[in-house]
Protein backbone atom coordinates (compact mmCIF):
# COMPACT_ATOMS: atom_id res chain seq x y z
CA UNK A 1 0.00 0.00 0.00
CA UNK A 2 2.39 2.29 0.55
CA UNK A 3 4.82 1.62 -2.77
CA UNK A 4 0.99 2.44 -4.28
CA UNK A 5 0.39 5.42 -2.61
CA UNK A 6 3.37 7.36 -3.51
CA UNK A 7 2.97 6.22 -7.00
CA UNK A 8 -0.17 8.16 -7.18
CA UNK A 9 1.07 11.05 -5.16
CA UNK A 10 3.87 11.48 -7.86
CA UNK A 11 1.42 10.77 -10.88
CA UNK A 12 -0.76 14.11 -9.21
CA UNK A 13 2.35 15.76 -8.81
CA UNK A 14 3.53 15.63 -12.19
CA UNK A 15 0.11 16.52 -13.60
CA UNK A 16 -0.01 19.36 -11.28
CA UNK A 17 2.89 20.67 -12.49
CA UNK A 18 1.85 20.04 -16.79
CA UNK A 19 -2.02 21.54 -15.62
CA UNK A 20 0.21 25.07 -13.97
CA UNK A 21 2.36 25.22 -17.25
CA UNK A 22 -0.67 25.44 -19.08
CA UNK A 23 -2.97 27.92 -19.88
CA UNK A 24 -6.09 25.65 -20.39
CA UNK A 25 -6.79 22.37 -21.67
CA UNK A 26 -6.86 23.79 -25.40
CA UNK A 27 -3.03 24.05 -24.84
CA UNK A 28 -2.14 20.19 -24.54
CA UNK A 29 -1.12 18.68 -27.79
CA UNK A 30 -4.16 16.55 -29.53
CA UNK A 31 -3.46 13.78 -31.31
CA UNK A 32 -3.73 13.74 -35.27
CA UNK A 33 -3.37 17.72 -35.64
CA UNK A 34 -1.76 19.14 -38.90
CA UNK A 35 1.87 18.75 -39.16
CA UNK A 36 3.79 21.30 -40.67
CA UNK A 37 6.63 20.60 -42.27
CA UNK A 38 9.07 23.75 -42.83
CA UNK A 39 9.16 27.09 -42.17
CA UNK A 40 5.38 28.27 -40.52
CA UNK A 41 3.78 31.82 -40.52
CA UNK A 42 1.15 33.32 -38.07
CA UNK A 43 -1.72 35.08 -39.81
CA UNK A 44 -4.73 36.49 -38.24
CA UNK A 45 -7.97 37.07 -39.89
CA UNK A 46 -11.18 39.60 -38.26
CA UNK A 47 -14.47 38.04 -38.12
CA UNK A 48 -17.61 39.70 -37.55
CA UNK A 49 -18.83 36.36 -35.93
CA UNK A 50 -16.85 33.09 -35.39
CA UNK A 51 -19.85 30.88 -33.87
CA UNK A 52 -18.08 27.99 -32.08
CA UNK A 53 -14.72 28.21 -33.32
CA UNK A 54 -12.28 26.61 -31.47
CA UNK A 55 -8.63 27.03 -31.04
CA UNK A 56 -6.90 24.00 -32.69
CA UNK A 57 -9.72 24.05 -35.04
CA UNK A 58 -8.12 23.24 -38.88
CA UNK A 59 -7.26 25.60 -41.14
CA UNK A 60 -7.50 24.34 -44.98
CA UNK A 61 -6.84 25.43 -48.51
CA UNK A 62 -8.63 23.61 -51.74
CA UNK A 63 -10.23 21.50 -49.04
CA UNK A 64 -6.89 20.18 -47.84
CA UNK A 65 -5.83 21.15 -44.30
CA UNK A 66 -2.65 22.66 -44.15
CA UNK A 67 -2.52 24.19 -41.00
CA UNK A 68 -4.27 25.18 -37.29
CA UNK A 69 -5.93 28.10 -35.23
CA UNK A 70 -3.87 29.36 -32.00
CA UNK A 71 -5.54 31.85 -30.53
CA UNK A 72 -9.06 33.88 -30.74
CA UNK A 73 -9.29 36.85 -28.89
CA UNK A 74 -11.83 39.43 -28.65
CA UNK A 75 -11.08 43.22 -30.13
CA UNK A 76 -13.98 45.45 -29.67
CA UNK A 77 -16.93 43.82 -32.09
CA UNK A 78 -14.96 41.94 -33.81
CA UNK A 79 -12.93 38.51 -33.36
CA UNK A 80 -9.60 38.03 -34.17
CA UNK A 81 -8.20 34.63 -35.56
CA UNK A 82 -4.71 33.89 -35.08
CA UNK A 83 -3.80 30.78 -37.52
CA UNK A 84 -0.30 28.94 -38.31
CA UNK A 85 0.20 27.78 -41.73
CA UNK A 86 3.26 26.41 -43.19
CA UNK A 87 5.02 29.66 -45.99
CA UNK A 88 5.29 26.73 -48.44
CA UNK A 89 1.51 27.33 -49.11
CA UNK A 90 2.35 30.43 -51.24
CA UNK A 91 -1.14 32.47 -50.19
CA UNK A 92 -1.62 35.54 -52.16
CA UNK A 93 -1.45 38.83 -50.12
CA UNK A 94 -5.25 39.07 -51.14
CA UNK A 95 -6.68 35.94 -49.50
CA UNK A 96 -9.90 35.54 -48.59
CA UNK A 97 -10.97 33.62 -45.52
CA UNK A 98 -14.22 31.92 -44.88
CA UNK A 99 -15.63 29.82 -41.90
CA UNK A 100 -17.18 27.14 -42.95
CA UNK A 101 -18.40 23.73 -41.44
CA UNK A 102 -17.57 20.05 -42.66
CA UNK A 103 -20.94 18.74 -42.37
CA UNK A 104 -24.54 19.42 -40.98
CA UNK A 105 -23.40 18.64 -37.85
CA UNK A 106 -19.62 19.05 -38.29
CA UNK A 107 -16.61 20.86 -37.12
CA UNK A 108 -16.39 24.66 -37.72
CA UNK A 109 -13.06 25.06 -39.85
CA UNK A 110 -11.36 28.27 -41.76
CA UNK A 111 -10.61 27.93 -45.48
CA UNK A 112 -8.78 30.40 -47.09
CA UNK A 113 -9.36 31.08 -50.68
CA UNK A 114 -7.90 32.68 -53.80
CA UNK A 115 -9.03 35.83 -55.48
CA UNK A 116 -10.09 34.87 -59.16
CA UNK A 117 -7.36 35.41 -61.10
CA UNK A 118 -4.90 33.80 -58.47
CA UNK A 119 -4.80 37.44 -56.78
CA UNK A 120 -1.14 39.34 -56.46
CA UNK A 121 1.80 39.68 -53.77
CA UNK A 122 2.10 36.85 -51.24
CA UNK A 123 1.12 36.42 -47.77
CA UNK A 124 3.66 36.86 -45.03
CA UNK A 125 4.33 36.53 -41.72
CA UNK A 126 1.98 38.38 -39.79
CA UNK A 127 0.00 39.70 -42.19
CA UNK A 128 -3.61 40.52 -41.52
CA UNK A 129 -7.35 39.56 -43.17
CA UNK A 130 -9.58 42.38 -42.69
CA UNK A 131 -12.96 41.88 -42.26
CA UNK A 132 -13.77 43.08 -46.07
CA UNK A 133 -12.17 39.88 -47.06
CA UNK A 134 -13.76 37.57 -44.10
CA UNK A 135 -16.71 36.13 -44.14
CA UNK A 136 -19.60 33.01 -43.08
CA UNK A 137 -21.44 30.35 -44.55
CA UNK A 138 -25.24 30.40 -42.51
CA UNK A 139 -25.77 28.11 -40.00
CA UNK A 140 -28.37 25.31 -39.64
CA UNK A 141 -29.93 27.17 -37.22
CA UNK A 142 -30.20 30.08 -38.94
CA UNK A 143 -31.86 28.42 -42.16
CA UNK A 144 -34.45 26.35 -40.07
CA UNK A 145 -35.85 29.73 -38.15
CA UNK A 146 -36.25 31.47 -41.35
CA UNK A 147 -38.11 28.38 -42.64
CA UNK A 148 -40.12 28.44 -39.50
CA UNK A 149 -40.91 31.71 -40.13
CA UNK A 150 -41.75 31.15 -42.97
CA UNK A 151 -44.17 28.50 -42.53
CA UNK A 152 -46.15 29.66 -39.99
CA UNK A 153 -46.11 33.52 -39.69
CA UNK A 154 -44.88 33.92 -43.58
CA UNK A 155 -46.51 34.05 -46.86
CA UNK A 156 -47.78 30.32 -47.27
CA UNK A 157 -50.61 30.79 -45.96
CA UNK A 158 -51.14 33.72 -48.44
CA UNK A 159 -50.03 31.56 -51.19
CA UNK A 160 -53.62 30.26 -52.16
CA UNK A 161 -54.93 33.60 -51.93
CA UNK A 162 -53.20 34.92 -54.54
CA UNK A 163 -53.73 31.41 -56.45
CA UNK A 164 -57.60 31.69 -56.18
CA UNK A 165 -56.97 35.56 -57.37
CA UNK A 166 -54.83 34.64 -60.51
CA UNK A 167 -57.52 32.02 -61.37
CA UNK A 168 -60.70 34.64 -61.43
CA UNK A 169 -58.45 36.81 -62.75
CA UNK A 170 -58.09 34.58 -65.83
CA UNK A 171 -61.22 32.91 -66.28
CA UNK A 172 -63.22 33.25 -69.29
CA UNK A 173 -60.16 35.86 -70.42
CA UNK A 174 -57.87 33.60 -72.72
CA UNK A 175 -58.42 35.21 -76.03
CA UNK A 176 -57.40 38.54 -74.08
CA UNK A 177 -53.98 36.81 -72.18
CA UNK A 178 -52.93 35.18 -75.49
CA UNK A 179 -53.19 38.42 -76.79
CA UNK A 180 -51.48 40.15 -74.50
CA UNK A 181 -48.67 37.29 -74.76
CA UNK A 182 -48.45 37.91 -78.36
CA UNK A 183 -47.86 41.55 -77.77
CA UNK A 184 -45.39 40.85 -75.48
CA UNK A 185 -43.63 38.53 -77.65
CA UNK A 186 -43.63 41.13 -80.14
CA UNK A 187 -42.37 43.78 -78.03
CA UNK A 188 -39.37 41.63 -76.29
CA UNK A 189 -38.23 41.23 -80.24
CA UNK A 190 -38.12 44.58 -80.99
CA UNK A 191 -36.19 45.17 -78.12
CA UNK A 192 -34.02 42.26 -79.19
CA UNK A 193 -33.50 43.84 -82.85
CA UNK A 194 -32.90 47.35 -81.34
CA UNK A 195 -30.15 46.06 -78.97
CA UNK A 196 -27.44 47.38 -80.13
CA UNK A 197 -29.38 50.84 -80.50
CA UNK A 198 -29.52 50.03 -76.91
CA UNK A 199 -26.34 49.53 -76.03
CA UNK A 200 -25.65 52.74 -77.33
CA UNK A 201 -27.98 54.21 -75.58
CA UNK A 202 -26.13 52.88 -72.50
CA UNK A 203 -22.92 53.40 -73.70
CA UNK A 204 -23.93 57.31 -74.64
CA UNK A 205 -25.46 57.74 -70.69
CA UNK A 206 -22.06 56.17 -69.76
CA UNK A 207 -20.30 59.19 -70.80
CA UNK A 208 -22.37 61.52 -70.31
CA UNK A 209 -22.42 61.03 -66.40
CA UNK A 210 -18.34 60.17 -66.57
CA UNK A 211 -18.54 63.82 -68.17
CA UNK A 212 -20.69 64.93 -65.20
CA UNK A 213 -18.65 63.09 -62.54
CA UNK A 214 -15.46 64.96 -64.21
CA UNK A 215 -17.10 68.39 -63.76
CA UNK A 216 -18.78 67.76 -60.77
CA UNK A 217 -17.11 70.53 -59.19
CA UNK A 218 -18.45 73.18 -62.36
CA UNK A 219 -21.87 71.65 -61.24
CA UNK A 220 -21.33 72.65 -57.87
CA UNK A 221 -20.16 75.91 -58.32
CA UNK A 222 -23.34 76.74 -60.35
CA UNK A 223 -25.77 75.05 -58.00
CA UNK A 224 -23.97 77.11 -55.71
CA UNK A 225 -24.10 80.68 -57.63
CA UNK A 226 -27.94 79.89 -58.19
CA UNK A 227 -29.52 81.02 -55.26
CA UNK A 228 -27.24 83.99 -55.84
CA UNK A 229 -28.73 85.06 -59.32
CA UNK A 230 -32.32 84.15 -57.80
CA UNK A 231 -31.96 86.37 -55.29
CA UNK A 232 -30.78 89.55 -57.30
CA UNK A 233 -34.04 88.47 -59.49
CA UNK A 234 -36.34 88.86 -56.45
CA UNK A 235 -34.53 92.21 -55.57
CA UNK A 236 -35.00 93.58 -58.95
CA UNK A 237 -38.77 92.25 -59.58
CA UNK A 238 -40.01 95.47 -59.54
CA UNK A 239 -37.80 96.91 -61.82
CA UNK A 240 -38.50 93.88 -64.48
CA UNK A 241 -41.47 94.48 -63.99
CA UNK A 242 -41.62 98.08 -65.07
CA UNK A 243 -39.30 97.35 -67.77
CA UNK A 244 -42.55 94.57 -69.22
CA UNK A 245 -44.74 97.23 -68.45
CA UNK A 246 -43.25 99.69 -70.44
CA UNK A 247 -41.94 97.51 -73.53
CA UNK A 248 -46.03 96.40 -73.68
CA UNK A 249 -47.05 100.08 -74.14
CA UNK A 250 -43.66 100.92 -76.62
CA UNK A 251 -45.46 98.03 -78.48
CA UNK A 252 -48.71 99.29 -78.52
CA UNK A 253 -46.92 102.79 -79.61
CA UNK A 254 -45.31 100.75 -82.87
CA UNK A 255 -48.74 98.99 -83.49
CA UNK A 256 -50.50 102.11 -83.59
CA UNK A 257 -47.77 103.80 -85.54
CA UNK A 258 -47.45 100.77 -87.94
CA UNK A 259 -51.00 100.66 -88.32
CA UNK A 260 -51.61 104.38 -89.56
CA UNK A 261 -48.47 104.82 -91.95
CA UNK A 262 -49.61 101.59 -93.22
CA UNK A 263 -51.06 103.01 -96.34
CA UNK A 264 -48.54 106.06 -96.85
CA UNK A 265 -45.20 103.04 -96.65
CA UNK A 266 -47.26 100.42 -99.19
CA UNK A 267 -47.80 104.01 -101.95
CA UNK A 268 -44.14 105.02 -100.84
CA UNK A 269 -42.79 101.49 -101.90
CA UNK A 270 -45.39 101.30 -104.73
CA UNK A 271 -43.62 104.82 -105.99
CA UNK A 272 -40.40 103.41 -105.74
CA UNK A 273 -41.18 100.43 -107.85
CA UNK A 274 -40.69 102.10 -111.50
CA UNK A 275 -37.47 103.71 -110.11
CA UNK A 276 -36.38 100.31 -108.58
CA UNK A 277 -37.45 98.63 -111.82
CA UNK A 278 -34.96 101.05 -113.99
CA UNK A 279 -32.62 100.97 -111.82
CA UNK A 280 -32.69 97.15 -112.59
CA UNK A 281 -32.88 97.35 -116.12
CA UNK A 282 -29.49 99.61 -115.92
CA UNK A 283 -27.80 96.64 -114.77
CA UNK A 284 -23.76 97.30 -114.90
CA UNK A 285 -24.29 100.71 -117.24
CA UNK A 286 -24.91 102.58 -113.84
CA UNK A 287 -21.84 102.09 -112.04
CA UNK A 288 -19.84 102.09 -115.54
CA UNK A 289 -20.96 105.61 -116.39
CA UNK A 290 -20.00 106.81 -112.32
CA UNK A 291 -16.55 105.90 -113.26
CA UNK A 292 -15.80 109.01 -115.14
CA UNK A 293 -17.41 111.03 -112.34
CA UNK A 294 -14.21 110.97 -110.33
CA UNK A 295 -11.92 111.46 -113.12
CA UNK A 296 -13.73 114.01 -115.59
CA UNK A 297 -12.78 114.98 -118.24
CA UNK A 298 -10.29 112.09 -118.63
CA UNK A 299 -11.70 108.50 -118.96
CA UNK A 300 -10.59 106.29 -116.18
CA UNK A 301 -8.25 104.28 -119.06
CA UNK A 302 -6.65 107.66 -119.18
CA UNK A 303 -5.25 107.88 -115.61
CA UNK A 304 -2.31 104.66 -116.45
CA UNK A 305 -1.15 107.34 -119.02
CA UNK A 306 -0.75 110.04 -116.33
CA UNK A 307 3.54 109.98 -115.38
CA UNK A 308 3.83 112.03 -112.69
CA UNK A 309 1.19 114.54 -111.13
CA UNK A 310 0.18 116.55 -113.90
CA UNK A 311 -0.62 116.45 -117.60
CA UNK A 312 -1.32 118.83 -120.35
CA UNK A 313 -4.44 119.91 -122.01
CA UNK A 314 -4.98 121.80 -124.65
CA UNK A 315 -9.01 122.45 -125.55
CA UNK A 316 -10.95 125.09 -128.35
CA UNK A 317 -14.24 126.24 -127.94
CA UNK A 318 -15.58 128.19 -130.27
CA UNK A 319 -19.36 129.20 -128.85
CA UNK A 320 -21.25 131.52 -131.30
CA UNK A 321 -24.67 133.12 -129.69
CA UNK A 322 -25.67 134.19 -133.18
CA UNK A 323 -26.39 130.60 -134.78
CA UNK A 324 -27.83 129.04 -131.65
CA UNK A 325 -31.50 128.13 -132.56
CA UNK A 326 -34.12 127.79 -130.34
CA UNK A 327 -36.92 124.81 -130.78
CA UNK A 328 -40.38 126.72 -131.82
CA UNK A 329 -42.96 125.10 -129.86
CA UNK A 330 -45.16 122.97 -132.13
CA UNK A 331 -48.62 121.23 -131.09
CA UNK A 332 -49.89 124.60 -128.49
CA UNK A 333 -52.65 127.28 -128.66
CA UNK A 334 -52.19 129.92 -130.85
CA UNK A 335 -51.53 133.06 -128.87
CA UNK A 336 -52.97 136.54 -130.46
CA UNK A 337 -50.26 139.24 -130.99
CA UNK A 338 -51.02 142.17 -129.38
CA UNK A 339 -50.95 145.50 -131.46
CA UNK A 340 -48.71 148.24 -130.06
CA UNK A 341 -49.47 152.06 -130.52
CA UNK A 342 -47.35 153.31 -133.14
CA UNK A 343 -46.88 156.77 -131.57
CA UNK A 344 -46.43 157.69 -128.02
CA UNK A 345 -46.12 161.05 -126.28
CA UNK A 346 -43.08 162.01 -125.41
CA UNK A 347 -43.36 163.93 -122.10
CA UNK A 348 -41.04 167.20 -121.46
CA UNK A 349 -39.21 166.25 -118.00
CA UNK A 350 -36.43 168.78 -116.70
CA UNK A 351 -32.60 166.64 -117.21
CA UNK A 352 -30.52 167.48 -113.98
CA UNK A 353 -27.21 168.37 -114.46
CA UNK A 354 -24.44 166.30 -112.55
CA UNK A 355 -21.64 167.26 -112.21
CA UNK A 356 -18.61 164.61 -112.71
CA UNK A 357 -15.77 164.78 -110.05
CA UNK A 358 -12.00 163.91 -111.59
CA UNK A 359 -10.30 160.66 -109.96
CA UNK A 360 -6.73 160.26 -110.22
CA UNK A 361 -5.73 157.73 -112.44
CA UNK A 362 -3.38 155.12 -111.68
CA UNK A 363 0.26 155.78 -113.46
CA UNK A 364 0.95 151.78 -113.30
CA UNK A 365 -0.61 149.67 -115.84
CA UNK A 366 -2.49 146.08 -115.01
CA UNK A 367 -1.29 143.34 -115.96
CA UNK A 368 -3.14 141.37 -119.32
CA UNK A 369 -3.13 137.86 -119.89
CA UNK A 370 -1.72 136.34 -122.46
CA UNK A 371 -4.13 134.79 -125.31
CA UNK A 372 -2.57 131.85 -125.81
CA UNK A 373 -5.29 129.30 -124.79
CA UNK A 374 -7.33 129.82 -127.85
CA UNK A 375 -11.09 131.61 -127.97
CA UNK A 376 -12.10 130.97 -124.26
CA UNK A 377 -8.96 132.97 -122.96
CA UNK A 378 -9.86 134.86 -121.01
CA UNK A 379 -11.04 133.79 -118.83
CA UNK A 380 -10.32 130.71 -119.45
CA UNK A 381 -6.26 130.28 -120.89
CA UNK A 382 -3.79 127.43 -120.70
CA UNK A 383 -0.41 127.63 -121.69
CA UNK A 384 2.60 125.25 -121.34
CA UNK A 385 5.06 128.31 -120.40
CA UNK A 386 4.93 130.19 -117.48
CA UNK A 387 7.60 132.54 -118.42
CA UNK A 388 7.01 136.28 -118.21
CA UNK A 389 3.31 135.62 -117.87
CA UNK A 390 1.08 136.45 -115.02
CA UNK A 391 -0.75 132.96 -113.86
CA UNK A 392 -3.21 134.66 -112.15
CA UNK A 393 -6.37 134.32 -114.13
CA UNK A 394 -5.34 130.61 -114.91
CA UNK A 395 -4.92 129.46 -110.94
CA UNK A 396 -8.39 131.57 -110.42
CA UNK A 397 -10.51 129.56 -113.12
CA UNK A 398 -8.14 125.95 -113.20
CA UNK A 399 -7.55 125.67 -109.44
CA UNK A 400 -4.04 125.68 -110.18
CA UNK A 401 -4.31 123.05 -113.01
CA UNK A 402 -1.77 123.60 -116.50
Amino acid sequence: MTHTSRALTALAAVLALALTACDGVSDLPLPGGPSIEGRAITVRAEFADVLDLVPRSSVKVDEVTIGEVTDIELDGWTARVTMRIPDAAELPDDTRAELKQTSLLGEKYIALERPDGGGSGRLGDGDLIPLERTGRNPEVEEVLAALSMLLNGGGVGQLKIIESELNNAMRGNDEDIKSLIAELDTFVGGLDEQKADIIRAIEGIDRLSADLAERSDELEAVLRETPEGLKVLADQREQLTEMLTALSRLGDVGSTVIRASREDVLANLAALEPILSQLNKAGDDLPQSLELLLTYPFPDAAVGTIKGDYTNLRVTSDLDLRGLTLPTPTGGPTLPTPTLPTSLPTPSLPVPTITVPSLPVPTSSLPVPTRSGGGLCPPVCFSSSTSGSDMSWTALYTGGMR
